[in-house]
């Protein structure tokens, strides 16, 4: 019997007019975003929807309405009784993403976590001043030669602004890795990883230098944030980004979501945990297919579906009701 694991993904997965669809066609997904709007006090549905591009890209925007969009599916999933029938293992959430996956697995409420998000968002976003962080993906190169490469190239930052910190903060899937700290160092570290075989090394479009020694900050003042939040016990197995293994919950968990923001995202392993712990049949619920991809590539034996409007949402009832 199948055994699922709902995966949810994170910053970079945005797009204008994600959940629209949804929110046209299932009464649940309405109340969400409407929720939303109300708890956070702007026009959610309106960014999501329409853009302009440039504000939804902004990280404290980014965050919740993300956090909105996979909710708000859910929601839709659950209004058409998707899934119902077979058995959830587990769930993960890709950095933003784990506040979904804590948010299902019963961690908080809907507003609870959307508030949360949306303070992490702009906790971030005034961490590091406009264009000192960077972050790039790197392809085609091993994690530890990524790692090597990255320990040669951190140093402390020069008054021109070269060099830096850099280190590796998303391992997410066999050959490929994600850099983040300062933009000298990010960029130095791209350059070298290409002269050394990697297929591609990209400079990402993100300012928020995330899950790096320059969040450390940020990491604090979301600890701070934390304490007036009450963290319940979970329904299921929750994935930690830092640990791989299942959250505990309560305080725990706290000092899990804090340290998030300067530890690196460890994908893979949290993939690798839930296969050898049962699960067969992965679905990304949220915009995009990022996720999907790199599961793909961590493992193609296991079945994976992606949830992010309604022809999939229907697709997902057909195999999963």
């Amino acid at each position: 019997m199948a055994q699922i694991a709902y995966i949810f993904p994170g910053q970079g997965s945005q797009f204008v007019g994600m959940g629209k669809d949804i929110y046209d066609n299932f009464k649940s997904a309405r109340l969400a975003f409407e929720e939303a709007s109300d708890s956070l006090h702007f026009d959610l549905k309106r960014i999501a929807f329409e853009g302009p591009e440039v504000e939804l890209n902004r990280t404290a925007i980014t965050q919740p309405v993300v956090f909105t969009v996979s909710a708000a599916i859910l929601s839709a999933m659950r209004e058409e009784g998707v899934g119902s029938d077979v058995k959830t293992s587990s769930t993960a959430g890709h950095s933003l993403g784990e506040y979904t996956s804590l948010f299902y697995g019963g961690a908080f409420d809907f507003v609870t976590g959307l508030k949360l998000v949306g303070k992490r968002g702009g906790i971030m976003e005034e961490a590091v001043s406009e264009g000192e962080g960077a972050m790039a993906a790197i392809l085609g190169l091993a994690r530890d030669d990524v790692d090597k490469l990255v320990s040669e190239v951190s140093r402390a930052e020069d008054e021109s602004g070269g060099g830096g910190v850099v280190v590796s903060a998303n391992y997410n899937a066999p050959g490929q890795v994600v850099i983040s700290g300062h933009r000298g160092a990010v960029t130095e570290a791209a350059e070298l990883a290409g002269e050394r075989g990697a297929k591609k090394a990209v400079v990402l479009k993100v300012s928020v230098p995330s899950h790096s020694p320059l969040m450390k900050g940020a990491s604090e003042r979301l600890a701070e944030e934390l304490k007036g939040v009450e963290v319940g016990n979970l329904d299921l197995p929750v994935i930690s980004n830092v640990t791989a293994l299942p959250h505990s919950g309560g305080e725990e968990t706290k000092a899990l979501l804090a340290k998030q923001l300067v530890s690196p995202v460890r994908w893979e392993e949290s993939v690798k945990y839930m296969i050898d712990n049962g699960t067969t049949d992965f679905i990304e619920v949220g915009p995009g297919r990022v996720l999907s991809g790199l599961v793909k590539r961590i493992d193609r034996k296991v079945a994976i579906l992606s949830v992010n409007d309604v022809d999939s949402l229907k697709d997902a009832g057909k195999k999963y009701k």
